[in-house]
């Protein structure tokens, strides 16, 4: 073996032995984080509806907010909320900015590999919205139709028939129709914006939640639900990988809740339905 590979070699030794002891650290490290600063930083929306959203005094507020500040006083810290967006939670890449993200995220394989779901807190049912004077009668008449979706979603999958529904207890997908072309969004209300304007100005449809519609209907936007129910997820809680022990207590929290009846009264509260089991 010549000198370079016994270099190389003893390098690599010393490069799995710091990585097995820097593993060993990070062992509870996020738990240890939250609790030695006392705060519990979550990653929300400000026009997600009644998931979270700016009320008129600009405060945050929404199903989400609610049930992000009952594991906190579980934890016993404060909580804080930031608002980044939704691409960029989804990228995984945080940075310890937050310490957790709401956002009802559906719990996909692709998404396992960058977090763990300590639990799920919500399950969707997913339309296809269209404007009031869409000529559209039936899912198929959006063949090949211009469709809105919010980016790094379920959703944009689905529109481009390329959703799997291999989370736990997922039931095979079946695509009713085909766009012509799918544009993306930020978020819902912003392709809601586009939509509204009249069938075929921008688009002719928007793939959503049914709770995200129906809450837009209800400010006045002059859309309406076009069939069935395209499928249904669950919603769960993101964080990174790394902290058992931190997932653990989320999920506690979370099963707390529902066992003493106040995650459904949050649902009630937000939604007037209880999503928080599936149908």
């Amino acid at each position: 073996m010549s000198r370079l590979m016994t270099a190389v070699t003893a390098a690599a030794s010393l490069a799995v032995a710091i990585a097995a002891t820097t593993s060993a650290a990070n062992a509870g490290s996020m738990l240890d984080k939250v609790l030695e600063s006392k705060t519990l930083t979550v990653a929300v929306g400000t026009d997600w509806g009644p998931v979270s959203r700016l009320n008129e005094k600009h405060q945050l507020e929404g199903y989400d907010v609610d049930i992000a500040k009952h594991i906190a006083k579980s934890l016993g810290v404060e909580v804080k909320f930031v608002t980044p967006g939704w691409d960029i939670i989804t990228a995984g890449k945080w940075e310890g900015r937050w310490d957790i993200a709401m956002g009802q995220m559906t719990p996909t394989a692709a998404r396992a590999e960058k977090f763990d779901f300590p639990a799920i807190y919500f399950y969707e049912q997913v339309f296809a919205v269209v404007q009031n004077d869409s000529k559209a009668t039936k899912l198929a008449d959006l063949d090949a139709k211009t469709v809105g979706v919010t980016a790094n979603t379920t959703y944009e999958s689905y529109a481009n028939h390329a959703l799997t529904a291999d989370w736990k207890g997922g039931t095979p997908v079946t695509y009713q129709f085909k766009p012509g072309a799918v544009k993306t969004y930020a978020s819902t209300n912003v392709a809601f914006d586009d939509l509204r304007l009249g069938d075929g100005v921008r688009l002719n449809a928007v793939i959503t939640d049914g709770t995200s519609a129906n809450n837009a209907i209800s400010a006045g936007y002059p859309i309406k639900l076009l069939g069935d129910p395209l499928y249904a997820a669950p919603g769960a809680i993101a964080v990174l990988h790394g902290d058992k022990e931190f997932s653990g207590k989320i999920a506690e929290a979370i099963q707390k809740m529902k066992e003493n009846g106040s995650l459904p009264k949050l649902s009630l509260k937000w939604y007037g339905v209880d999503y928080t089991t599936e149908k």
